[in-house]
């Protein structure tokens, strides 16, 4: 098939070309101080979504920089979870 059938909807990036761009981002978030987080990265249709936990909202916002960098263009989904690693502010009762 070839004509504007054979590429999808209209402005809709390449199924490889949108992959490339994933598995750069995959290879950026690894190469980095982020690498060790638990960050998945799905493509879902023509959008991607990033889910998993960080430790602070400054590695979020790196999260987000770098997807929005690598990304730019595509319909991109975050469901980051910041932990909380602050101190309890009271003793645990065990009784």
């Amino acid at each position: 098939m070839t004509g504007p059938e054979a590429q999808g909807a209209p402005g809709a990036p390449a199924p490889e070309h949108l992959e490339y761009r994933v598995a750069h981002l995959r290879d950026r978030l690894a190469a980095g101080d982020l690498g060790e987080l638990g960050v998945r990265i799905e493509v879902r249709g023509e959008a991607v979504l990033l889910t998993g936990t960080v430790p602070s909202d400054r590695c979020r916002d790196d999260v987000r920089r770098l997807a929005q960098e690598q990304l730019a263009g595509l319909p991109v989904h975050y469901d980051l979870v910041v932990t909380d690693s602050s101190s309890p502010d009271h003793a645990e009762d065990l009784t």
